[in-house]
């Protein structure tokens, strides 16, 4: 494992600043920045932001100076570097212009308070309190629905237009309010669909599948006729196939997300949701799913149970 530091030459707030990260371990790069006295703050993703003054200290401490693309280089090659669409700024934007491609189904004189509805869901996404729940898990979920959708086209049963605009919204809604609260924060995130949509006059049997869809991902599980629903858990459980390193990450922002809870409580806690999900006999319902998402998913799964056991 080595630290790695890049000339400061990126201009932010009046000066310029350096990337410092690790070539193999995010745990390892913090350890670097506490020791080095560097503010949790200046932490994005994957690097620190190192203010020009702090670099000649930082690399006497032992960071190695390379250059920019030598510092990605490695990154990637360490397999610590996060893809862009995985950074909440850029998931934001790009969450724009989803919310633009629902077409929500309002008349023309309620359109300006559906950019409201857009600006006050993405900010709840985007509180800063959020780790694994954030914009880029809900940019996640509709880029799993999108995978479903096309999966389906080409198939003799596919995803009807009410039925992805369903799963779409409830998507949106399903951890608008996250406080932690398993269970409340599902009802409290329904009752919020409720309230916005009513008020912007959508069709009273969308809303009412919006809030059945949010509050089936409580314990994820629907009828075998509802596809929207099959669609919304397949997309929320999708993290699970990821590869490796991306599943490493999911793992790790899930457990900043439970920092208030002690390791012991947290290995005990996340063991039994392990194997509640090992023991499903299909974690993906819909036939519009991967067929090596369900493969993938149960390999991650495993491999973090055993890690947890020993």
């Amino acid at each position: 494992m080595v630290i790695l530091i890049d000339p400061p030459v990126w201009p932010a707030h009046g000066t310029t600043f350096s990337h410092l990260v690790s070539d193999a371990s995010v745990d390892e790069l913090h350890a670097f920045a506490r020791r080095a006295g560097i503010r949790d703050r200046a932490f994005d993703v994957d690097h620190y932001d190192v203010p020009a003054e702090q670099y000649d200290a930082l690399v006497a401490l032992g960071a190695e100076p390379v250059g920019g693309s030598e510092l990605v280089r490695r990154l990637v090659a360490g397999g610590v570097r996060v893809p862009a669409r995985d950074r909440p700024k850029r998931a934001r934007l790009t969450l724009i212009r989803r919310w633009a491609e629902l077409e929500l189904p309002v008349t023309a004189d309620r359109r300006p308070a559906t950019d409201a509805l857009r600006d006050e869901l993405l900010d709840a996404w985007s509180a800063p309190s959020r780790h694994y729940h954030d914009a880029t898990h809900l940019l996640s979920v509709l880029d799993a629905i999108d995978i479903m959708r096309l999966r389906a086209a080409g198939t003799r049963a596919p995803l009807a237009e009410r039925e992805l605009l369903t799963a779409r919204l409830a998507a949106w809604f399903h951890d608008a309010v996250y406080e932690g609260a398993a269970g409340d924060d599902e009802r409290a995130s329904a009752d919020l669909a409720v309230e916005r949509l009513t008020a912007l006059g959508v069709d009273p049997a969308l809303v009412g599948d919006v809030e059945r869809l949010v509050l089936a991902t409580i314990v994820h599980a629907v009828a075998e006729s509802d596809t929207a629903g099959q669609v919304l858990m397949d997309a929320d459980l999708a993290v699970l196939a990821r590869s490796e390193d991306g599943y490493a990450r999911y793992v790790e922002l899930v457990r900043r997300d439970y920092a208030h809870v002690t390791d012991e409580q947290w290995r005990a806690g996340r063991a039994s949701v392990l194997e509640t999900l090992l023991a499903t006999p299909r974690l993906f319902v819909s036939p519009a799913a991967p067929e090596d998402w369900e493969e993938r998913a149960r390999r991650n799964l495993e491999g973090e149970l055993e890690a947890i056991r020993s």
